[in-house]
């Protein structure tokens, strides 16, 4: 069973910055396209980042520029580094895999920015 673990939420005030981390199990890790998402109280979940298995990224708008997003296939793990955190940051970030026509998502971990 493949599955999905977030970690390294939490905090921080506007300008501070966050490292997450999706570390991957019961799969061959580098066989998958990967991305992060994010969802907002009230909001969509969106998609913030993404990683083919080449290492080639897609970001959104608006995270360019502050948030970079990498994979470690050795260590079977995906991580989001982000910088100069705003409050519109605030969501439940999800890390994901592309199989199956689909993302399938973690559990996701909490990410909140004070002003």
């Amino acid at each position: 069973q493949v599955q999905l673990v977030e970690s390294g939420g939490g905090s921080v005030q506007a300008g501070g910055s966050l490292r997450l981390s999706c570390a991957a199990s019961g799969t061959i890790f580098n066989l998958y396209h990967l991305a992060w998402h994010r969802q907002a109280p009230g909001k969509e979940r969106e998609l913030v980042a993404s990683i083919t298995t080449s290492g080639s990224t897609i970001y959104a708008d608006a995270v360019k520029g502050r948030f970079t997003i990498s994979r470690d296939n050795a260590k079977n793990t995906l991580y989001l580094e982000m910088n100069s955190l705003q409050p519109e940051d605030t969501a439940v970030y999800y890390c994901a895999r592309f199989y199956g026509f689909n993302w399938r998502w973690g559990q996701g971990t909490q990410v909140t920015v004070s002003s």
